[in-house]
């Protein structure tokens, strides 16, 4: 599978210069999403994972396809005053600027070992206060699943002990 020709890139945005990658064209094109899917599972079948932490909002899709597959609970991680109740919180800087993400606390189960999943790795911010909250609440990083990966923004220093996994990286193209 050719998970390039099914990834729509989409030049200035959000901002002049900017090579964005779109993900939600392989949602649109069966073949590839079950690609992504499948994949997903595979490199992940001896990973003990217990559960799955899927990041707001394309990470939810990949995510909630994985917990169903293996029978792991789903854990969402969403944008700040998003959950009721008691969570817990992590902020982060974005490529173009800073965020806060959340999780309910009773839902990340001490002693387990968490796969988190999102859809695209950039600079790692995000992933990384996701993998802090899950070692805050006494568990364990099982690993980090990205359709895309973006390496020339050097996440591996930030989440690089945690083994991310991409389908595929971008290296730099410009717009």
């Amino acid at each position: 599978m050719d998970l390039d020709k099914a990834i729509r890139k989409v030049p200035d945005f959000p901002k002049p210069g900017i090579l964005f990658y779109d993900i939600t064209s392989i949602f649109t094109n069966p073949p590839a999403f079950r690609y992504a899917v499948e994949q997903m599972i595979l490199r992940y079948a001896n990973n003990n994972v217990d559960g799955v932490v899927a990041i707001e909002s394309r990470g939810f899709l990949m995510g909630a396809c994985y917990a169903e597959k293996t029978g792991v609970p789903l854990v969402l991680a969403r944008k700040k005053g998003k959950l009721p109740g008691k969570t817990l919180q992590q902020s982060y800087d974005l490529e173009y600027g800073s965020a806060t993400l959340e999780i309910h606390e009773a839902d990340l189960t001490p002693g387990k070992r968490w796969l988190i999943i999102d859809d695209l790795i950039a600079t790692g911010g995000t992933l990384q206060a996701v993998a802090e909250m899950i070692e805050r609440a006494g568990s364990e990083v099982a690993g980090i699943f990205s359709i895309i990966g973006l390496p020339f923004l050097n996440y591996m220093d930030k989440i690089g002990k945690y083994k991310p996994v991409t389908l595929i990286d971008y290296h730099g193209e410009t717009v």
